[in-house]
């Protein structure tokens, strides 16, 4: 009887340990299960982040490529534009106030009348004002010489830091070539970007609307009715830079695009305005070739450009400058020698010239020029004998050179 329940434990025992074993062989089985599982998804979120971490890397190099050329794109602007300023006519906002020195424009020229605003077609720089000179530089297509980098750098080379801080050189392409105009900007933005950046250098286009028309001019193949139109424009390029550049400063010079400055032009001619004993002067020639080297004073320049326009399509402007004291300073029937002893107080000559004409493609297509004015004088007496010998003995002053559009000389045998 013992030994069947000493068995049955036996037995029980064995059912027990061996349920036992069964149930933990099955706990370690799904424990197992789930720990593979696991693994399963740490090796997959494993191999998700190393992906993302390759696409993470791969977006930061594209990103840093695209900030490294963003950022060189933005210095190569800022180094070719320099916080310019390009506006156009039909964009100025209704709130901008612009000069109203283009109003007595309308005066003249009917067409302007319809005009809500007469300003530059392109402004390239900062519009500078208050300063004592602004030099103003008018400049055609020449075809496929063009001397606007040599005067440009004659003249601002020859300046010192104080004198460009005070001073503005405007150049004003009168060409409807738009080619023309690209190839200006370009060249004054790569040649001369400190310029710009200071302020002391700008760029201005006259609007094509500007121009009246010229129907009345005779139609001609021959030079001389081509002349004729050229010299009208002219006169007008001249007379839209004077008005632009009126209100920004106290003295206007006039110049050309294809001059040489003499060294130290700007401090000489800073300190002879400056030393004139006179204050009631007409206006200095600092070169008497044509129409370069003029200064006026900037508050003058309103009546000079109505005189001009009146007579604009009678002669060129030079002959228009002197045409303006005659009518202004001398009196009917007065003793000429009175009236040329005047002559010299109010329209006073700085000698020696100051600006050299070196262009000898004319701005007038088919024609050379070679007339130049040295940047030294003959003596009193050579000069004496010079008129003496061209006149056969007779006292008389030679006539004044560049008296054909500026100081565009007619071609040698024309």
């Amino acid at each position: 009887m013992r030994t069947k329940h000493v068995n049955a434990l036996i037995a029980l025992a064995a059912v027990m340990l061996l349920s036992f074993s069964c149930f933990c062989i099955s706990r370690m089985t799904r424990i197992s299960n789930q720990l593979i599982n696991c693994r399963n998804h740490i090796l997959e979120f494993k191999e998700k982040m190393l992906h993302l971490k390759n696409k993470t890397e791969r977006n930061h190099q594209e990103l840093t490529k695209a900030l490294s050329k963003m950022k060189y794109e933005m210095t190569q602007r800022k180094n070719m534009s320099i916080n310019l300023v390009e506006k156009k006519m039909n964009t100025l906002g209704k709130n901008e106030t612009t000069s109203n020195t283009f109003e007595i424009l309308k005066f003249f020229f009917p067409h302007l009348r319809k005009v809500d605003r007469i300003y530059p077609d392109v402004i390239i720089g900062k519009e500078k004002t208050g300063v004592s000179f602004a030099l103003g530089i008018s400049t055609v297509n020449r075809g496929n010489q063009s001397y606007l980098k040599q005067t440009l750098n004659s003249l601002v080379s020859r300046m010192t830091p104080s004198e460009e801080k005070d001073s503005v050189v405007i150049v004003s392409v009168s060409d409807r070539n738009e080619d023309y105009l690209k190839s200006v900007v370009g060249m004054i933005t790569k040649r001369f970007k400190r310029q710009l950046r200071s302020g002391s250098l700008e760029i201005i286009s006259i609007p094509a609307f500007f121009y009246p028309n010229i129907s009345h001019v005779k139609e001609s193949t021959d030079d001389s009715g081509k002349s004729e139109s050229k010299c009208i424009k002219q006169v007008l390029d001249f007379c839209f830079l004077m008005l632009y550049a009126q209100p920004k400063a106290m003295y206007y010079l006039q110049l050309e695009d294809d001059i040489i400055a003499k060294k130290m032009y700007f401090t000489k001619i800073t300190d002879f305005v400056h030393n004139i004993t006179s204050k009631n002067w007409f206006y200095i020639e600092f070169s008497i070739l044509g129409f370069i080297g003029k200064l006026f004073k900037s508050q003058d320049l309103p009546d000079f450009v109505r005189f001009f326009l009146m007579f604009y399509k009678d002669k060129p402007i030079d002959l228009l400058l002197r045409d303006i004291f005659q009518v202004k300073m001398c009196n009917p029937g007065e003793n000429p020698e009175k009236c040329a002893e005047r002559n010299k107080q109010i329209r006073i000559r700085y000698k020696p010239s100051l600006f050299q004409h070196v262009g000898i493609q004319s701005s007038f297509p088919g024609i050379e020029q070679y007339s130049k004015i040295l940047l030294i004088h003959l003596r009193p007496r050579d000069t004496q004998r010079e008129s003496m010998s061209r006149g056969r003995g007779r006292s008389r002053l030679p006539a004044e050179p560049g008296a054909q559009c500026g100081a565009h000389p007619r071609a040698p045998g024309s």
